[in-house]
C-alpha cells in the first residue's frame, strides 16, 4: 500500500496524452514504475476484501488446488508472494510452489516473505517461461495480473504449454462493475480527477480489454483451450472501513491514482471520503468490488 501519492510519468503516460498507442512494452515499463515506486499496493484491499463466506481473492484461487492430485502449483505474476504464502501454510511440503513475476521491487518483497520457504521465485515474463518445461505443472494461479498482460495470447499458449494433462488455470480477473454497489461512482471519482490531468486517460485500457468481461475472456480462452472446461463464476467483495482510511486503501487499488500529482491525489482522496462519508452505515463505508473466478481444466 502507497504511503505518499507518487506522480508516475511513464512512456505510456506521455503516449497516453498524447492520444498515441502505446505498445505492450511500454505498457510493462509503466507498471514496473508503478510497482517500483509501491511494491506490494495491492495487499491490502485485496486480502481484506471477502465474499459472502469470508473469503478473499487469494483464498478462492487456493481452492482450486487439490493435494490430492496436484504436486507443483505455479502463481503467475506472484507480486509479493502473498498468494504462495497462503498456499505454503495451507499446504506446507505437500507442493512444489514456483512463482514469477517481472518486477524487482515486487520479487524482493516475495523473497523476504518466503525466506523460511523452499520457495522457488524467478523473474520473468508470463509470455515468455522457457525455463519451465512442458506439460510439468499441475495448477496455474494468477491473481489480478491477466487483466494487465499485453499481449494476453501468448500467455495462454505458453500456460497451455506448461500444464500437465489434468492442470488447472485459474485466475482473478475484473467483474462486471454494474453488479458492485457504487462501484461506478468511486470509479468515476477516480477518473474524473485523473482526466484533468491526462484528459484521454481511460480511452485506451491497461492491457488486452478483452480480459475484463466474462464473454471477452471466454471467447479468447476458447481459442486456446481447445479441449478444455471453462468456467467463470461471477464474485462480489466487499470492504467495510471508515470513509477516510477507505478513501485511500481503495483509491490504492485503482492504477489510475498513481499517475495523479500530490496535489490532484489530495483533491481525489478528499472528493472519495466525501462520497463515502455520504454512504455510511454504523459508522462505516462499503467498498464493492467486483470479480471473475475463471477455471480451466481438461475436459
Amino acid at each position: 500500500m502507497n504511503k505518499e501519492p507518487l506522480n508516475i510519468v511513464s512512456v505510456w503516460t506521455r503516449q497516453i496524452e498524447s492520444g498515441q498507442q502505446p505498445s505492450g512494452k511500454d505498457l510493462q515499463e509503466h507498471l514496473s514504475s508503478v510497482h517500483d515506486n509501491n511494491p506490494g499496493f495491492t495487499e491490502a484491499v485485496a486480502w481484506n476484501c471477502r465474499d459472502i463466506n469470508g473469503k478473499n481473492s487469494y483464498e478462492l484461487l487456493a481452492d482450486t488446488i487439490d493435494k490430492n492430485y496436484h504436486s507443483h502449483v505455479l502463481d503467475l505474476a506472484c507480486g509479493s508472494g502473498v498468494l504462495l504464502d497462503l498456499c505454503n501454510r495451507r499446504y506446507g511440503s505437500e507442493l512444489e510452489l514456483t512463482g514469477v513475476d517481472m518486477n524487482d521491487a515486487e520479487l524482493q518483497l516475495a523473497r523476504k516473505r518466503l525466506s523460511h520457504t523452499d520457495i522457488k521465485l524467478h523473474h520473468g515474463l508470463a509470455q515468455d517461461l522457457n525455463f519451465i518445461s512442458d506439460s510439468s505443472v499441475d495448477v496455474i494461479l494468477c491473481h489480478w495480473a491477466l487483466t494487465l498482460m499485453d499481449p494476453v495470447v501468448p500467455v495462454l499458449i505458453t500456460a497451455k504449454r506448461i500444464l500437465k494433462k489434468n492442470g488447472i488455470f485459474a485466475a482473478i480477473i475484473d467483474g462486471d462493475p454494474a453488479k458492485a454497489p457504487g462501484y461506478h461512482e468511486i470509479h468515476n471519482i477516480i477518473y474524473e480527477h485523473v482526466r484533468r490531468e491526462y484528459p484521454n486517460y481511460g480511452e485506451i485500457e491497461l492491457g488486452d480489454p478483452r480480459v475484463r468481461t466474462a464473454d471477452g475472456i471466454n471467447e479468447l480462452a476458447s481459442k486456446t483451450f481447445v479441449d478444455f472446461d471453462i468456467t467463470i463464476t461471477p464474485l462480489l467483495l466487499n470492504l467495510d472501513e471508515s470513509p477516510d482510511k477507505l478513501a485511500r486503501e481503495v483509491s490504492g487499488f485503482f492504477y489510475a491514482s498513481f499517475v495523479l500529482s500530490v496535489d490532484g491525489h489530495s483533491k481525489m482522496l478528499y472528493d472519495l471520503e466525501k462520497y463515502l462519508s455520504s454512504q455510511l452505515q454504523e459508522d462505516l463505508s462499503c467498498f464493492n468490488m467486483p470479480v471473475n473466478l475463471i477455471v480451466i481444466r481438461h475436459k
